[in-house]
């Protein structure tokens, strides 16, 4: 196997409302997006071996505008920038009609109009894997990717399943990664298919 790329440094850069206040589309930006309470934040912490990079709030749904980080990979001896992008989760109650509306649509704008985003990881609880606001979000991420996009499964939680519970995610779902952000799993996995997607093959 090649080697794993890893990420050297990250960076929060910025808090956006909409697509509008969004950073200029400097670097290829992979998105993480997922229901409230599936571990986004826990995820991109991990991949940047970082402990509070990303914030994780106690409250489903608080965090309510798009965060940009800035990171660097490393394979060999070249460095390769990228931008991570934390979405709102989704999937959550207490917020008002209106406000969810405009996120809404403040959303959808971004994740369609972004020119830069080349990735899609979609997090998905292990322990729930048959949602169906996560089967309609994926169905609806698919429907407008394009040629040079990629939508990614990626199950969190995964210390949480029985080995036939696992089993049974990996028959059901292949081509998914699953990961364990408390014993580290997955995440080489993760990293390298980040990689290829935006930079193409390793050496």
């Amino acid at each position: 196997m090649s080697e794993t790329p890893r990420i050297i440094d990250a960076q929060f850069l910025k808090s956006a409302p909409s697509l509008v206040e969004a950073v200029e589309e400097s670097r290829s930006e992979v998105v993480f997006l997922g229901r409230s309470n599936v571990g986004k934040s826990s995820t991109i912490n991990t991949l940047c071996n970082r402990k509070n990079l990303a914030k994780s709030s106690a409250t489903p749904g608080k965090t309510q505008l798009i965060n940009f980080f800035d990171v660097r990979y490393r394979l060999g001896e070249e460095d390769y920038p990228l931008r991570f992008v934390d979405l709102p989760g989704f999937g959550y109650a207490r917020v008002s009609k209106s406000l969810k509306e405009l996120w809404q649509k403040n959303l959808v704008e971004y994740i369609t109009q972004r020119v830069a985003i080349r990735l899609f990881v979609h997090l998905r609880d292990a322990r729930h894997p048959h949602e169906a606001i996560d089967d309609e979000v994926e169905r609806y991420v698919r429907g407008f990717l394009r040629p040079d996009q990629r939508y990614l499964p990626v199950f969190t939680k995964g210390d949480k399943l029985k080995q036939k519970e696992l089993a049974a995610l990996r028959r059901d779902f292949p081509d998914a990664i699953v990961l364990s952000n408390l014993k580290k799993r997955g995440h080489d996995r993760l990293h390298r298919e980040i990689f290829t997607t935006v930079f193409g093959a390793m050496e």
